[in-house]
Formats: C-alpha cells, structure tokens, sequence
C-alpha cells in the first residue's frame, strides 16, 4: 500500500530544498556575476521555474481543483498584462521596444508565489515570493524595465492568482474499529 502522506511529505521537502538552492544560487549571482548577462539568465531561469513548481506540486498531490485554481489565475494574468503590453506601448528603459509596461516576468512569477502562498500557506508563500522578488529585480537592474513596471506586475501576478485560489484542505476520511467481551464500536470520522 502506497502511503500517500510521506510521499506529499517527501515532494515538499524537495521543493523546500530546491527553493532554497535557487534562493542561494540567484543571491549569490549578485556577487558572482554583476554583469547584466547573468542576472537577466537567472530571472528568466525562475521566470519558468517558479510556476512549473507551482503546477508541478498540484499534479503531484492530485490536487486537480488546485490545478484549475492555477490555470485560471495564470491564463488571466496572461491576458491582463499582455493586453496591456500592447495597449500602453510603454518605451523599455533600454530602449529596446516598447513591451515596458508591466513587466511580464514579474507578473508571472508573482502569480506563482500567490499561488503557492495561498493555496500552500506562507511556509511555502515566502520562498516564493522572494525568488519572485528576485526576478523583479533583474529586470529593473537589466534596463528591461522600471520600478512602476515591476510592481504592476506584481500587482496584476498576485491579483490574478487570489481571484481563483483557495486554501488546500485535503479531505481525510477515517473509519475506526473497537471492541471488548460485550461491545463493538465502529467510528467514522471526515475533516473537510
């Protein structure tokens, strides 16, 4: 029999440790790299790291609903800050194009964090939210964007994901069996 507890037990561990090795590798970029090239590498690293763990952790757990909870979040996030792209048609600091406003990178990435914060709690929230943090700030060091770009990505990523996220409750279900000389009990128990 497949004990289902101490595989989830297992995977978050996993994710703690990678959260933490890509905390530590991406802090230490600052030092090891200074140089743009690096820092724009690990903000994107995390741009497509951050929400396969967060879709990656729901297949997992066969938590299908928070599967749904993230598509929805992430598509509208998409749509939001896409749309906006186009419409503002705000000139990159470097002048590169005029994709400025908002920054995608960040809007993804936080809505990831929200996504794990929320439906996880913050022992996963904060890892997170600074490795989206993180992002956010190589595109402001990049040139890619500025300030105002950045927190409405944030914004928009985090507002995305609290519209459709709910907090997982994993539903157990229990039926218990007792008995003595003159007695038998049977005992159901459900936590929603």
């Amino acid at each position: 029999m497949v004990n289902y507890h101490s595989l989830i037990t297992e995977y978050i561990n996993f994710l703690k440790t990678i959260f933490t090795i890509y905390t530590l590798l991406f802090l230490s970029s600052l030092s090891i790299y200074c140089q743009n090239d690096g820092l724009e590498t690990s903000g994107d690293i995390i741009l497509y790291t951050l929400p396969a763990i967060a879709l990656g952790s729901t297949l997992f757990q066969k938590d299908y609903k928070g599967t749904a909870e993230f598509g929805k979040g992430f598509a509208l996030n998409q749509i939001i800050t896409f749309g906006l792209k186009f419409a503002i048609d705000k000139e990159r600091p470097n002048m590169e194009n005029n994709n400025s406003f908002p920054s995608a990178h960040t809007s993804t990435t936080f809505q990831s964090a929200a996504f794990i914060q929320k439906r996880y709690g913050w022992k996963y929230g904060i890892p997170a939210y600074a490795l989206a943090s993180y992002t956010g700030f190589t595109r402001i060091e990049t040139d890619k964007h500025d300030i105002i770009d950045v927190v409405a990505g944030a914004i928009i990523g985090i507002g995305s994901s609290f519209l459709f996220t709910r907090r997982y409750k994993k539903i157990n279900t229990q039926l218990t069996f007792a008995s003595n000389k003159n007695n038998f009990l049977v005992g159901f128990s459900r936590v929603f």
